[in-house]
């Protein structure tokens, strides 16, 4: 048996991270006592854990981790430098990291892995909702608050576990998939994969661990999926395509209908009728078109999939409309930062607002991203009225500052070379400021990136008050 199987006494490191959070509640579910610490900092997980009945304590101190404890879970966030870590191991106990013991759990049950560049959150969520509606009541971990979850874990009894896989890190290596679902592989987190190729083969090699009676759902638009694919060996039968324009699964077509995303699908030379979502855009189709051959392939039935989809209600931070403000202004946050996460949220946006004045709040997530990927940066905002460049978030990957790559003030002269309407302000006071001061009704204002640049919202809420919002959860 593994360490964390017989571990009754859990102490988590960073708790209050998306990940950890809900980690916690799955191992708690399992009848385990779980409890920890993280900065004093507050994010939506603290609501979750209270709720869950998991203390977290503020702040780390080395006398967390006197009395009774099994097993330290830790944040990858933190190193054997961090106090709590240190006492852990002046105490000798067993410590493993959160991707280590994600990668246990995936082990421990039949587990269905979503990776990709793009869609991961959405995608997972979608999947676990599906088979939730479907009576599987499956365990599930998603990256984001899922309003209809009050949380970012499902802690059900079935023997399906539906999580999100990071590729960050490389943290494939711990996992032990029986299904996968690849939405996309396009080149990121080049502070750890120097080139595309080493970004690619960390896909191929958890492709290849995919099981001689696993399966793989993967996306037939994308000729790098495509590509991984045929790398990994697997037999044809275990590989289901999706896609807009290709695929077993495929979009016939799609359209905008009383504030309903629509498509029809196809599977194989079958026509299988209309679906509609919440979610808009294009890429929310193919996220849908994903979930779809992942749940057939569970033995879902078509109808219950398509009554699924049609109440799915998303997650926090992607497309998430926070409400109209009482000067009519509509405001969206999205946690898109990357340039194709980026173009696709603002052509769904100018999709669904078409006459809307379209203002973008861009928060740069790492400097080592933005200097990797700064001409596709530059082309990413087309679809916007308005681009406003906040300075870069502070990320704890990169220590060196600065010199580690690109600034913010370089991606707004960079985005200026095929943009009119582009500026920098340096903080999010500033940011609010001048919304405050130059919003109108007709106009829709989107805060993006993976940092803080929510606060903006927040602080264009208080102003001016909300006339219809989105659910607390």
């Amino acid at each position: 048996m593994s360490v964390l199987s017989q571990a009754n006494r859990i102490y988590c490191i960073g708790l209050r991270g998306v990940g950890m959070t809900g980690l916690a509640q799955l191992l708690k579910s399992q009848g385990k006592e779980v409890w920890g610490s993280d900065t004093a900092e507050q994010f939506f997980t603290a609501k979750v854990l209270s709720r869950a009945g998991i203390e977290c304590a503020d702040n780390f101190s080395a006398q967390h981790l006197e009395g009774r404890i099994d097993l330290v879970i830790r944040s990858t966030a933190y190193n054997e430098d961090q106090v709590e870590v240190k006492a852990a191991l002046s105490r000798g106990l067993p410590i493993m990291t959160y991707p280590e013991a994600l990668g246990e759990l995936t082990s421990q049950l039949k587990s269905l892995a979503v990776a990709g560049s793009h869609g991961k959150t959405t995608t997972t969520a979608m999947l676990a909702h599906v088979l939730k509606v479907a009576g599987l009541n499956p365990q599930a971990l998603i990256g984001s608050a899922v309003p209809q979850f009050e949380g970012n874990a499902l802690t059900g009894s079935g023997e399906l576990f539906v999580f999100e896989a990071d590729e960050y890190q490389n943290k494939f290596r711990y996992f032990s998939p029986q299904g996968v679902i690849l939405t996309s592989i396009d080149w990121d987190h080049p502070d750890f994969f120097p080139t595309k190729e080493d970004y690619a083969q960390t896909f191929v090699d958890f492709l290849k661990k995919i099981p001689v009676d696993g399966w793989l759902v993967a996306c037939a638009d994308s000729a790098e999926v495509k590509q991984a694919v045929g790398q990994a060996g697997l037999k044809p039968e275990q590989i289901s395509t999706y896609g807009l324009t290709a695929g077993y699964w495929r979009m016939v077509r799609m359209w905008l209908d009383e504030g309903r995303w629509h498509f029809s699908l196809q599977e194989g030379e079958e026509f299988r009728g209309e679906f509609w979502l919440k979610l808009i855009g294009s890429h929310n189709v193919a996220n849908a078109l994903a979930v779809i051959a992942a749940a057939r392939r569970l033995g879902v039935d078509l109808e219950v999939i398509r009554q699924a989809l049609a109440s799915f209600e998303g997650t926090a931070r992607r497309f998430e409309v926070k409400g109209k403000l009482t000067n009519s202004l509509t405001l969206v946050d999205d946690y898109g930062h990357h340039p194709a996460e980026i173009a696709a949220t603002l052509k769904a946006a100018r999709s669904f607002y078409p006459y809307k004045n379209i203002r973008c709040v861009f928060q740069p997530h790492t400097f080592s991203r933005t200097q990797a990927l700064l001409k596709d940066f530059g082309l990413a905002f087309s679809e916007a009225d308005e681009v406003i460049v906040l300075d870069t978030y502070a990320s704890a990957r990169e220590t060196a500052g600065e010199a580690a790559g690109a600034t913010a003030q370089e991606l707004t002269e960079e985005i200026k070379q095929h943009h009119q309407q582009v500026q920098f302000k340096s903080t999010i006071d500033e940011v609010a400021d001048y919304l405050m001061a130059t919003a109108n009704r007709n106009q829709l204002i989107i805060t993006m990136g993976a940092g803080d640049v929510w606060q903006v919202g927040e602080k264009l809420i208080a102003k001016f008050g909300l006339i219809s919002g989105g659910k607390e959860f």
